[in-house]
């Protein structure tokens, strides 16, 4: 039973990792075109939005930037929490069955 859990995970982890990058690939492109960002400058923005750790150092400028961060803070907290958890149950998972 484990072993199927372990294998759910997993491929849930592997979803959750795409859904990740995907929405980092998102707000990168969003932000060098709507918001005329560098691409580094773009990545750089996006990861700290998604991160929720927010610098400050580059702000949304355009009406259109800032309600596509609101949204994008949302999702980027949803699907983040979700890879940080599958991590979690993975490695839980993962001990559990080195001890039987």
């Amino acid at each position: 039973m484990e072993n199927k859990e372990l294998n759910q995970v997993k491929k849930s982890l592997r979803i959750a990792t795409v859904a990740t990058v995907a929405l980092l690939g998102t707000g990168t492109v969003f932000y060098m075109f709507f918001e005329k960002l560098r691409l580094v400058d773009a990545l750089y923005f996006s990861t700290i939005t998604l991160t929720t750790v927010g610098y400050g150092d580059i702000t949304p400028q355009t009406d259109i930037g800032k309600l596509f961060t609101c949204v994008y803070i949302l999702s980027g907290i949803a699907v983040l929490g979700t890879f940080a958890n599958l991590l979690v149950r993975r490695a839980v998972l993962q001990r559990k069955s080195k001890t039987r």
